[in-house]
């Protein structure tokens, strides 16, 4: 089922829970959730997101999973919040400042569940909340809360400087990361 406009208007504004599990090898910050997402309390939920491919294709799940499959998500070790929690149409609809202040409710979540990686999933709200313009894909040299930081392309449609493949290889580089050094085998 699909929401209708008057549903996908409604969900403005709208907030997620985050999906943590209880020892998270990797938890993925999304910019914040869509309209999408916040009408079906689903984080990444649009039908063709390509984070859930990416996912699979690049061995950090064992297969390509829904997003409304959460047992199956945290069980990979995978957990997903959001650095802003409000539903919006685009992620341009964010001030600066409330991206920052996000990074602070961020930190808070970090500090308390203790992932192996925190992977940013979009350069740009990385660059605004931690005021490095110059921020590139891969892996940071700051860390929160011990946790080593990544910043990876954002999967939505909508960026188009990444095609699949180049997804995929970025992801993997994460999932090369993960598996090094934490001895943990691929998608679990």
């Amino acid at each position: 089922m699909s929401p209708g406009k008057a549903e996908l208007q409604a969900a403005y504004g709208t907030t997620i829970p985050d999906l943590i599990p209880a020892e998270p090898r990797l938890l993925l910050v999304g910019i914040n959730p869509s309209l999408w997402s916040g009408w079906a309390a689903t984080h990444f939920a649009r039908p063709g997101n390509r984070l859930w491919r990416t996912l699979y294709e690049s061995g950090l799940t064992p297969r390509l999973l829904r997003p409304d499959e959460t047992a199956a998500i945290t069980a990979a070790g995978i957990g997903i919040t959001n650095l802003v929690a409000r539903a919006t149409a685009r992620a341009d609809e964010l001030g600066d400042d409330e991206i920052r202040a996000g990074r602070i409710v961020l930190e808070q979540t970090v500090t308390r569940v203790r992932p192996g990686v925190v992977a940013f999933l979009g350069l740009s709200t990385y660059r605004i909340a931690f005021r490095e313009p110059r921020a590139t894909v891969g892996r940071q040299q700051r860390t929160i809360a011990g946790s080593t930081v990544w910043l990876l392309p954002n999967p939505s449609g909508l960026n188009a400087h990444y095609q699949q493949p180049e997804l995929t290889a970025a992801y993997r580089e994460l999932r090369r990361h993960l598996d090094s050094s934490f001895g943990l085998p691929p998608g679990g």
